[in-house]
């Protein structure tokens, strides 16, 4: 009986790196680093707020684009949204608005855009930069400055 116990015990072992190597252990790819995991979803994430408000103030839908403001931002928002300055003002139309450039910066990730803009038959184009940080388990947009980044370089994978 104890035999049998060896002999199927080290079959089992006999059979572990083939069942391993299966489940990607001695893969020849490299393993992703956490932290190089958490910057590309922080990286997406601000993209994708941002992105979501350049659609809202495109479409001038004010409830879409305050929902991806920080809490802490609405009552601004609320007071300078739809005012002669504000992002969705009735005065102007933005047909164009596109993201340039994503990159850390030292209150969060610093979201560089183009925003077009029209009004009657002028046109110019604005450089806006927003700063988006986590707040709890979400990503928002916590501040919106004049100005932008350089879009760097590219980067291959």
């Amino acid at each position: 009986m104890r035999t049998c116990r060896r002999l199927a015990v080290g079959a089992l072992v006999a059979a572990l790196p083939s069942v391993l190597l299966g489940c990607g252990f001695g893969s020849d790819q490299p393993a992703e680093r956490p932290e190089q995991a958490s910057a590309e979803e922080a990286s997406a994430k601000a993209r994708e707020r941002v992105q979501a408000y350049l659609d809202a103030v495109t479409a001038k839908d004010v409830a879409a684009g305050r929902s991806q403001l920080c809490a802490a931002m609405h009552k601004t928002f609320d007071g300078a949204a739809t005012g002669p300055n504000g992002d969705f003002a009735d005065h102007f139309e933005v047909p164009e608005a596109k993201i340039t450039d994503v990159r850390p910066g030292s209150r969060g990730l610093e979201v560089s855009t183009s925003m077009s803009v029209t009004t009657g038959t002028r046109k110019i184009t604005r450089p806006l930069v927003f700063t988006v940080t986590r707040d709890g388990a979400d990503w928002c947009i916590a501040g919106e400055l004049p100005g932008g980044n350089t879009p760097g370089p590219a980067t291959t994978p």
